[in-house]
């Protein structure tokens, strides 16, 4: 049978839109020319709506489990130690943002992760697996794939390009990756051990005459490893002995002995975004649409929010094919590719503050990406708005168990939000997937003997009631006892509207 997506690239873009397409039923299979999974951190930082997104996904335990914060930096100048730095200041968790802070996980770790999700839902990452050629046509996409040295012809309704900055699809496409490359900055990179580092902390080796020129070892969770970072002024070998020349030279110390490389490279800025995202039944996604430098860590989460983003999407066109499904497609490009091109010109003035030395670079509530907003152009209005991220807030279900909002959404379906015991049901502005419905009673109303209903029906999933608790619901989404929500898939708000109004 034919699949109804195929995905080319199995990095954490490719992935996360497998499992999302996979968990609602729709078929798909994912593939990637490499013949063995990358073994390197590269992208380790996971912001928190990325932690967010994986929550929905079924991946937050395993990561969490999996990975650690980010650990404090020791400063030694002229192999002294001078004083203590953190990456970013530590957040509490709070009822509407439950993980505030970055989290490090290698990306080989969260990729390995991804992928047993995916399986477990009944699908496999083909490796070696390359795509030759596709022409689309107005019903669907007719690919060309090789493996195994064979050639396989394949028919889908639509196929995704997140298959990395060197895109074949986005090439094949002749769509234009508009940018630039800065030849006049160059990382060198790489994991190693350095056993006779205490591994829960990172170091910084520089000399006090040049203290933002140095050699950065971070610590890398699940093992001895840690990521090796330094600027360089000309091109040098990646081996573990150019790497080793540069970790004694700074560090003033000869008893630090790197080994067990398990990947390095020469890193170059390189920031471009595709003209466009879609083209016809084929779309771009991650580091196929846009490539960021590595400062604040935004590359591989704007790549999972562009899955997120497309896989609801599809599978409504899938489900119900149509002027409102081709609008709701044209969607994913608006919405995506404004969120790039503002966040890489966030991760273009952070590498430019990080080259010229500004220690608190890094430490940027908007690299978390829980302010990204789909509203529209214009609308800076304060409080929750259309195309918003939904918060999460405190509730108690009939039985007086604690639940949250995020307990409600996770899932393949939208949710419909009815604040106060009286307000109308279904708004009719349910987006073409699977709704689940609650019911939000506040306290005060005196509804205390909260029970679940079942007038549901056509696409409800559940209608049940929840009492928020004290009253923080209502203030997060400033609903009054007549207010409907409707939050999307993907955790933005669809709309919001009164029922009394109607």
């Amino acid at each position: 049978m034919n699949p109804q997506v195929i995905v080319v690239g199995a990095g954490p873009t490719g992935l996360t839109l497998a499992i999302d397409l996979a968990r609602r039923g729709i078929g798909v299979r994912i593939v990637d020319q490499a013949g063995q999974f990358f073994a390197g951190s590269r992208g380790d930082g996971l912001q928190p709506r990325t932690l967010e997104v994986f929550d929905d996904l079924g991946v937050l335990d395993a990561v969490l489990a999996q990975g650690a914060p980010q650990a404090p930096l020791l400063v030694h100048l002229d192999g002294e130690f001078v004083m203590e730095r953190r990456m970013s200041a530590w957040r509490e968790p709070t009822s509407d943002v439950p993980h505030p802070n970055p989290w490090v996980l290698a990306q080989a770790d969260t990729e390995r992760v991804l992928r047993e999700r995916l399986a477990e839902l009944g699908v496999r990452v083909e490796s070696g697996t390359a795509l030759v050629d596709f022409s689309a046509d107005p019903d669907g996409v007719s690919v060309t794939l090789q493996h195994d040295g064979a050639t396989e012809r394949v028919r889908a309704d639509y196929l995704v390009g997140a298959d990395g900055g060197r895109s074949t699809v986005r090439k094949a496409l002749g769509i234009a990756f508009e940018g630039s490359t800065d030849d006049s900055v160059r990382l060198l990179l790489g994991d190693v051990c350095a056993d006779v580092l205490d591994h829960s902390v990172g170091y910084w080796f520089a000399d006090s005459a040049a203290p933002m020129d140095g050699i950065a070892l971070m610590p890398l969770p699940g093992g001895r490893k840690f990521q090796f970072a330094t600027g360089l002024s000309a091109d040098s070998g990646t081996g573990v002995d150019v790497l080793q020349e540069h970790i004694t030279r700074r560090s003033r110390r000869d008893d630090i002995r790197l080994s067990d490389l398990t990947w390095s490279t020469v890193w170059r800025p390189n920031v471009r975004l595709a003209q466009r995202y879609r083209d016809g039944r084929v779309f771009l996604a991650g580091d196929a649409a846009h490539v960021h430098p590595p400062t604040g860590g935004q590359g591989l989460n704007t790549g999972v929010q562009d899955a997120y983003n497309l896989g609801w999407k599809l599978e409504a066109a899938l489900r119900d094919p149509g002027a409102a499904s081709e609008a709701l497609l044209d969607s994913y490009e608006s919405e995506r590719r404004a969120v790039a091109a503002r966040i890489l010109g966030l991760s273009s003035e952070l590498l430019d503050k990080t080259v010229k030395g500004d220690p608190d670079a890094m430490d940027r509530e908007g690299t978390h990406q829980l302010d990204i907003s789909y509203r529209e152009p214009g609308d800076d209005s304060e409080g929750l708005r259309t195309g918003d991220r939904a918060p999460d807030a405190p509730l108690r279900d009939a039985n007086g168990k604690s639940v949250g909002l995020f307990d409600l959404f996770r899932g393949p379906h939208a949710t419909l939000l009815l604040f106060g015991p009286d307000t109308a049901g279904d708004p009719g502005h349910s987006p073409a997937t699977d709704l689940r419905t609650a019911r939000i009673v506040h306290p005060d109303t005196g509804s205390g003997q909260a029970v679940p209903t079942s007038e549901g029906g056509g696409t409800t999933l559940n209608d049940a009631v929840f009492t928020d608790v004290d009253g923080h619901a209502h203030r997060s989404y400033q609903a009054a006892d007549d207010t409907w929500v409707i939050v999307r898939p993907d955790g933005h708000l669809g709309a919001i509207g009164s029922a009394t109004a109607r």
